[in-house]
């Protein structure tokens, strides 16, 4: 059975990769992630026996060579890396430690790794890195993000993903490391750390909690259902073009406001809570500090030269979302049992 070594396997998005990988059972998962607040290991099946869970750091400059060895993966897929865009406004060195330089410390450790396979080895070979639209910077109202789109991140979480896809492109470019890119739209769905949007506010809207909403919560966004997002990347690494880069959309554009507005009318259905209608928990507060305005993927590319395309539609999939936090309030209390509270992060104190 071939390995592929995934990095930041018990993450929101990493964590699916690996259900769905395991649920194959065509590929044996050794997964490496540092357990930092997002990382939670009750969110993937750590006794699956075709499963490794390694507790460590893409930076660590002896880990990362010495499982490469010991494991020798086919495929590497690296999710690794801080996300929320709120944390980076309160502390854009983590980011840049973890997005910029681990990702380079991996890209260093996989090259070595290339280059003492046989040359069949390294024909089969593949390093996808999973990165984000928001690379691209802010929409007008018209557009969509084509993946020549030119980079203008305007966050640090931005930033650090823009700079980490640029050194990938160079490995690959000066080395002939077979890397590919993907940049996908806003995901969502179960297992999703509650300091996003979507978490955050089923579970504020289940206690009867406030629901703050950034500046006139008309920002849009591409949402892209989590389950779609991972087939997705399998299509990628096993027929994607090497040196290429795949947008992953969700070919849902909403507005802030209308996916609070929704999730209220699906707690309210589904959880009947006394302090109904959750809409009037809903409150306009502060933007955050250079909120982009609009984001929207096009992924003709992925349709056209891949075959795939998005199977859950918006609306179905925030019932499933909700749906999922309602029956999971145990892994709820796991996962926010540290230090974060679902607190307002990245306000500029």
């Amino acid at each position: 059975m071939d390995t592929i070594l995934v990095t930041g396997g018990a993450g929101f998005i990493g964590g699916c990769f690996i259900r769905q990988t395991l649920e194959r059972g065509d590929l044996r998962v050794v997964n490496l992630d540092a357990l930092t607040y997002a990382g939670n290991l009750n969110s993937i099946p750590i006794q699956h026996p075709n499963h490794l869970f390694v507790h460590g750091d893409i930076n660590d400059r002896a880990l990362v060579p010495e499982l490469l060895a010991s494991h020798s993966p086919k495929w590497i897929i690296h999710f690794a890396a801080e996300s929320h865009v709120d944390r980076s406004i309160d502390g854009p060195m983590l980011f840049v430690q973890t997005n910029v330089a681990g990702t380079c410390q991996l890209l260093d450790a996989t090259l070595e790794y290339f280059r003492r396979m046989t040359s069949l080895q390294q024909e089969s070979f593949r390093f996808l890195h999973v990165s984000t639209d928001e690379v691209f910077g802010s929409l007008g109202a018209e557009g969509k993000f084509v993946e020549s789109t030119p980079y203008a991140p305007n966050s640090p979480y931005a930033a650090s993903k823009a700079a980490s896809d640029m050194f990938v492109r160079a490995y690959h470019e000066t080395y002939g490391l077979p890397t590919i890119i993907s940049n996908c739209s806003n995901n969502y769905g179960p297992y999703q750390f509650p300091e996003k949007l979507i978490p955050l506010m089923i579970l504020n809207a289940m206690e009867g909690k406030r629901l703050p909403v950034y500046g006139d919560g008309l920002h849009v966004r591409d949402w892209l259902y989590v389950e779609d997002h991972c087939h997705a990347l399998r299509v990628v690494l096993e027929t994607g073009a090497l040196g290429e880069t795949y947008n992953i959309g969700g070919n849902s554009e909403q507005t802030n406001i209308h996916v609070v507005e929704t999730l209220c009318d699906l707690v309210d259905e589904l959880a009947k809570p006394a302090h109904s209608p959750c809409k009037s928990l809903m409150e306009f507060v502060k933007d955050r500090p250079g909120h982009d305005r609009r984001y929207a993927i096009d992924a003709s590319k992925i349709l056209g030269d891949l075959g795939w395309q998005p199977s859950v539609g918006f609306e179905q999939g925030m019932r499933q979302t909700v749906q999922w936090y309602l029956a999971n309030t145990h892994w709820i209390e796991q996962v926010t049992s540290g230090s974060y509270r679902r607190q307002r992060l990245g306000l500029l104190a």
